[in-house]
């Protein structure tokens, strides 16, 4: 576990902090890559966190949401103790059974949900698999089949 202080700038709307390169140099070597999204884990102000390094605009940047730092987005330009490493854990979260069962009964949308991106895929699954009740699952996988049907807007998107 590497530990560091950054202080917490923002791109768009969103709130991020620079990792260090030698932190970087070690990381990409745990993980045996230096491209795409790098599984993280570790502590902000003593709290711990589950995250992604993404690169963007050329940077390595570690985003930090409210679930990682309270009122994130209103702390801009102060500085944090962190405390990262690469998370070797398996994220994969298994599909949902009623998404499974939706999507085997409908080969257009199973067809469309295969050529997505696997982030989009994710994206899709985690969704329902977070909902609390039957009724909203339901809902919610109805919505999904709709969506990759082309038939309204999902998850905030309005395309597959």
């Amino acid at each position: 576990m590497h530990t560091f202080q950054a202080k917490i700038e923002l791109i768009g709307i969103n709130p991020y902090v620079f990792v260090p390169d030698k932190i970087l140099s070690d990381i990409f070597l745990k993980a045996g890559k230096s491209k795409g999204p790098i599984p993280i884990h570790g502590h902000i102000n003593d709290a711990p966190f589950t995250q992604t390094l993404v690169r963007y605009a050329g940077e390595w940047r570690l985003y930090i949401n409210t679930k990682m730092l309270k009122d994130s987005p209103k702390r801009i330009g102060e500085t944090i103790t962190i405390s990262v490493d690469f998370d070797s854990r398996d994220r994969t979260i298994p599909m949902h059974p009623k998404l499974q069962e939706a999507l085997n009964r409908d080969s257009q949308a199973l067809q469309v949900f295969e050529s997505l991106t696997p982030s989009r895929q994710h994206e899709i699954n985690r969704y329902i698999t977070s909902l609390k009740s039957e009724a909203k699952i339901a809902e919610n996988v109805q919505r999904a089949i709709n969506f990759l049907n082309g038939k309204g807007k999902f998850a905030g998107r309005d395309t597959p």
